[in-house]
């Protein structure tokens, strides 16, 4: 009869511990939560989503042609260009 009135009072210690464990963990996680609460910013911020917009492909300004003159006019008024300075 002692050897189950042990047992049962060892059943009965492991329950309330068990008890007292989810019962902190809870306080844990309350507090947790009033801090994070406080504080105002999420445990996990929202991911802000950035839009590229690409434009169609021009062809022309794409082209791996490379020039190899300037394009110069083929004349220009020689009165409008200005002395060098210090000459």
């Amino acid at each position: 009869m002692r050897q189950e009135e042990e047992v049962v009072r060892e059943s009965s210690g492991q329950f309330g511990e068990m008890i007292a464990n989810v019962a902190a963990i809870l306080l844990l996680l309350g507090l947790l939560a009033i801090i994070f609460f406080i504080s105002g910013k999420p445990i996990f911020p929202a991911r802000m989503a950035r839009m590229v917009i690409i434009l169609p492909v021009d062809a022309i300004e794409t082209a791996a042609v490379k020039k190899t003159r300037l394009d110069l006019p083929p004349n220009f008024n020689v009165g409008l260009v200005r002395p060098r300075p210090g000459s």
